[in-house]
């Protein structure tokens, strides 16, 4: 949840820049299989326009919002209340309380109230001693869950709570830690018999966990990054705050943990809260429905603007997002400006953003072919107007600084492909040989380069969430890198500096920097010819193969 202060302290120690996944694999965890959560959740959280300042009156009133305003209808459900519901202390029991003054009618009467509009009752809570709040001192107590797991899953569930949002906020533990931790909480919470929907936050003020764990086999939606603020762009890569593209950047790599039941969490919404323009806001939404993201709304929806209902109770994105194969869409191309990214949907259609992250208009394309598609026919429909066209391949769109056009792409058919290897060699596409391990040496800094195609351990690489690994060490570029600099590798440490994207062009770009490549030298194709990273342009010499 958010920061109460602001700690430049807890800026990230792992930055995750922009890059797709269309290709990164791990071996799949087991998804939490308790039924909650096949679709990204929907629904409004009261943390970003209310932070502490919340009580039964105005939580009931946003509840009748829901409904009257056709949030409901359009597939909001879930209404959660986040930090400062608690009494401080618990009852002589050892039970967590409302606080009386603020909750005095009891967090089960609230309960009751939601599910009798046609809702569901999300609550916060914390799994170590302390939630955010008593954290930083904004909020008296110390009533988090810890070795408590068991009680507070009871009372959860006794008070009708089908959403529990449980917030790290905490720079200790190591990441193996949390996962004992939120473990706790996810099977006490399978006891109660009552299906909870359990969405998880590792990263506040924590060493940042999306790009190093698949948290499906612990939570159905788990935060990917830091907490959103009401920006379009700020300085953090992956730390505290971060703006709408910053989150973008982070997320999209992660797109192969989606599925049913478990979903990559970038963070609540800030549709309507002002700061940000309509065209921001337009493609905040959009981004974050086909990303499969939850759509949980932050604003306070008693007085919502029509631009921001229009937005909001999209039913074209709404339709994308809750598809129910459940995929997050994957990065087709991306060239720091223009990034394009494309959502197979459960009827054989295919959703693609068209996203523009630069600061005037631009053109961006694409083609049904690179977005998997097959055949010679086919229909657009915009999700924002809703107007249908007719193409025979290309997708194009005139889109402005930072714009996102999302078209439904039905007719022809749908490409499939079968999984890549596990282990593999990159071989260039200009020159046929493949990257190699110099002399396969194994110490910190030793340089890359082409050499005919064999299977020696120096060619085998395997994948380790996004990094690339070869005899034991990740293919590395210094965090100081610029086009021309060496690729090498060293020890694995989770840095962005030692991670990669496959893009659906057949590049691999840098994480860290993404209009960065894996570039064969001067395009040439002699053996011994370096490799290094490169302004990515897509030409044969950087193009790669799996084999």
């Amino acid at each position: 949840m958010k920061r109460l202060t602001r700690l430049g302290l807890w800026a990230a120690v792992l930055a995750l820049a922009a890059g797709g996944a269309v290709a990164l694999r791990l071996p799949a965890a087991v998804a939490l299989d308790n039924g909650a959560g096949r679709t990204p959740p929907m629904g409004w959280n009261s943390w970003n326009t209310f932070g502490c300042n919340i009580n039964e009156t105005l939580i009931r009133q946003m509840a009748d919002a829901m409904v009257s305003s056709g949030m409901r209808d359009a597939g909001y459900e879930y209404v959660v209340v986040d930090d400062c519901w608690m009494n401080p202390n618990r009852d002589s029991s050892g039970n967590l309380q409302g606080d009386p003054s603020r909750f005095p009618s009891g967090m089960k009467a609230l309960g009751d109230y939601i599910h009798s509009r046609g809702l569901k009752f999300g609550l916060y809570q914390a799994p170590l001693d302390k939630t955010c709040a008593q954290y930083f001192g904004s909020y008296p107590g110390a009533t988090g869950s810890l070795n408590r797991e068991a009680q507070d899953a009871r009372q959860f569930a006794a008070w009708g709570v089908d959403y529990l949002k449980h917030d790290w906020c905490s720079p200790t533990g190591s990441i193996d830690y949390q996962v004992q931790i939120f473990s706790r909480m996810r099977d006490a919470l399978a006891t109660t018999g009552r299906p909870i929907l359990y969405s998880i936050n590792p990263n506040s003020i924590h060493e940042k966990t999306g790009p190093m764990r698949n948290w499906g086999d612990v939570a159905n939606i788990w935060r990917t990054t830091e907490d959103i603020t009401l920006n379009w762009v700020t300085n953090q890569t992956n730390g505290y705050p971060m703006g709408i593209q910053n989150i973008v950047n982070v997320n999209v790599p992660l797109a192969h943990y989606a599925r049913p039941g478990a979903f990559n969490d970038p963070d609540m919404m800030e549709v309507g809260r002002g700061t940000l323009t309509d065209t921001e806001q337009r493609s905040h939404f959009a981004l974050w429905a086909i990303m499969a993201a939850p759509l949980i709304a932050g604003n306070d929806l008693r007085n919502m603007s029509s631009a921001t209902q229009t937005i909001l109770k999209n039913q074209n994105l709404i339709a994308i997002n809750q598809d129910t194969l459940g995929l997050q869409a994957t990065q087709v191309s991306f060239d720091g400006t223009r990034r394009v990214l494309a959502k197979r949907l459960a009827n054989g259609d295919v959703a693609v953003a068209l996203f523009n992250q630069g600061s005037s208009t631009t053109t961006i394309s694409t083609t049904a072919a690179a977005i998997g598609k097959t055949g010679s026919s086919f229909t657009l429909r915009d999700a924002w107007t809703n107007a249908t066209s007719s193409t025979s391949g290309s997708i194009s769109a005139s889109v402005p600084a930072h714009g996102t056009a999302v078209f439904r792409v039905s007719g022809g058919g749908t490409a499939s492909a079968p999984p890549p290897p596990t282990t593999f060699r990159l071989r260039g596409e200009a020159s046929g040989r493949c990257l190699d391990v110099n002399n396969s040496g194994t110490a910190n800094g030793t340089q890359t380069l082409i050499w005919d195609c064999h299977t020696n351990a120096n060619q085998q690489f395997s994948q380790n969430g996004a990094e690339l690994r070869v005899l034991g060490k990740c293919l590395d570029i210094p965090t100081s890198a610029a086009a021309g600099t060496r690729v090498q590798i060293w020890d694995c440490n989770g840095g962005t500096n030692q991670q990669w994207t496959f893009n659906g062009n057949g590049t691999i770009s840098s994480v860290r920097f993404p209009t960065l490549c894996l570039d064969v030298n001067q395009a040439a194709t002699a053996n011994g010819t370096p490799v290094i990273v490169w302004t990515c342009h897509g030409s044969a010499n950087q193009r790669w193969s799996r084999i």
